[in-house]
């Protein structure tokens, strides 16, 4: 009986902190919405779709960016895709996937001072080429490559 008291008189005081935090302001539940979308980017169908949406179409290649994909995976329902700019003031990541239904997979923003260093699982639905954007003081990079898929794991 004790501990059922103890939780509910917990609950009770956790609500009130927090109708007490929202009360005076420190919380505030719009900030939690989502932050404006690059629809046009992420509804795109194709890769120089993609790219426009992004205002990315003239990247240059760099090698400052540290792109680990499997050479072949086994389940094109989950890639494990490891990224990480070394580019000074990098700003934003974007994954993009040539052949999937949509182009633009994943988009990341990074405030001042944070690592721009993003783990993710991809779904591939066939053999393409993942493309990775980077963002750095106004200026576009990327780099490429070619993940196979195969059909039931074989691996060939």
């Amino acid at each position: 009986m004790d501990k059922l008291r103890r939780i509910v008189l917990r609950g009770i005081g956790s609500g009130g902190a927090l109708a007490a935090a929202l009360a005076a302001g420190v919380l505030k539940p719009t900030q939690v919405l989502a932050a404006e979308w690059n629809k046009s980017a992420f509804e795109a169908k194709d890769l120089a779709g993609a790219l426009r949406g992004l205002n990315a179409s003239n990247a240059a290649e760099s090698r400052d960016i540290l792109f680990r994909a499997p050479d072949i995976a086994e389940n094109g329902a989950v890639v494990p895709i490891d990224i990480s700019s070394n580019i000074p003031n990098t700003t934003s990541i974007a994954v993009l996937v040539e052949k999937n239904p949509n182009a633009l997979s994943a988009y990341f923003d990074f405030t001042s001072g944070a690592l721009p260093d993003v783990s993710l699982r991809l779904k591939l639905a066939q053999t393409s080429m993942v493309k990775v954007v980077v963002k750095a003081d106004g200026k576009f990079y990327t780099v490429q490559k070619e993940v196979k898929v195969t059909v039931g794991g074989c691996g060939g």
